[in-house]
């Protein structure tokens, strides 16, 4: 039978899962003459009678509802019925980036360098727009112009830049943001992020900041050149100890064809201590891209959408 809420959005089929919620693929508008597809993230049955963790995914709903920037997935709606609640968001056909890395693992093809930092640079647009607002200028809300709080992502990692059929790339799932700062969170199965991703400061009681999304993002770039998994194999407690210590290896002997600029930004980016990292989004972006143009090295958005093809068709190809 098919679930619709608010008497609008159809469920189709479960995308994603979370300690929150679920994500489905839906329609809007049921039953009108024009429907669209759409992400739906459905608050979990068991946490919609808690009224700490439905005010929490409201607030998810309110946050990101004022980002508006082409490098981050926009939210179209928020409702609550006999369901309970759910956030309406924009669909994106294509992978995530965990896929893309995975498939250049299998096939054991160097993934590109340049359209490698390419999406790199996409997603710290987005995080520069929810950290500082564009161009580094205050983020405001129109119409009235009332200056917001800086939003940090906490979770970036793999599964939440997301990498369009078309070439776009889409940094998702901001709802941990300040939602995650308000509300404690102490049900059982709830993870508050993805260890392997998270800065070191972070286990000592530091809270979320610039310096923190830009360290989980060069742990990702790490991964994308490495072609495979900066922990691999390591038990929880090794893990907390080795997210803890804070060594992230260079790649410079490994990956020799990616130009010095890049590994210099890369180790930056992952520096131990917060103070060593570039002081915003914006400023590792404006590294990444002297790199770039040095280099001649030009991305465009149809080179993405053939690699996303190939990994589609690939995956295709794997299932027989």
């Amino acid at each position: 039978m098919t679930m619709i809420l608010g008497g609008r959005y159809e469920l189709v089929e479960q995308i994603g899962a979370g300690g929150m919620a679920r994500v489905w693929r839906g329609w809007s508008s049921v039953g009108g003459a024009f429907r669209r597809p759409v992400a739906i993230k459905e608050l979990l049955p068991y946490l919609a009678d808690d009224d700490a963790f439905a005010a929490m995914f409201a607030e998810e709903a309110r946050v990101i509802s004022q980002l508006h920037h082409p490098n981050i997935v926009a939210t179209y709606d928020f409702g609550t019925d006999d369901h309970g609640s759910y956030i309406i968001m924009e669909y994106l056909p294509g992978i995530d980036m965990g896929k893309w890395i995975l498939h250049h693992a299998r096939t054991k093809q160097r993934s590109p360098w340049g359209l490698s930092c390419a999406i790199i640079m996409d997603v710290l647009r987005a995080l520069g727009a929810a950290h500082e607002g564009l161009a580094g200028k205050p983020r405001v809300s129109a119409p009235d112009m009332i200056s917001r709080a800086p939003v940090y992502h906490r979770d970036v990692t793999p599964t939440n830049v997301l990498l369009g059929e078309h070439g776009s790339v889409k940094l998702g799932d901001f709802g941990l943001a300040r939602a995650m700062d308000r509300v404690t969170m102490t049900s059982p199965g709830v993870v508050k992020g993805k260890l392997s991703y998270v800065a070191p400061e972070i286990l000592g009681g530091t809270r979320s900041n610039h310096a923190t999304d830009l360290y989980s993002l060069g742990i990702i770039l790490w991964e994308t050149l490495a072609m495979r998994r900066l922990f691999e194999g390591v038990a929880d407690l090794e893990l907390f100890v080795k997210v803890g210590e804070g060594n992230v290896p260079s790649l410079r002997t490994e990956r020799p064809d990616v130009p010095p600029g890049i590994h210099d930004a890369l180790e930056r980016m992952v520096a131990k201590h917060p103070g060593e990292r570039f002081p915003s989004a914006h400023a590792a972006l404006s590294a990444f891209d002297a790199v770039m143009r040095r280099e001649s090295e030009i991305v465009t958005p149809e080179d993405l959408a053939q690699s996303v093809a190939e990994v589609l068709d690939g995956a295709v190809v794997g299932k027989g």
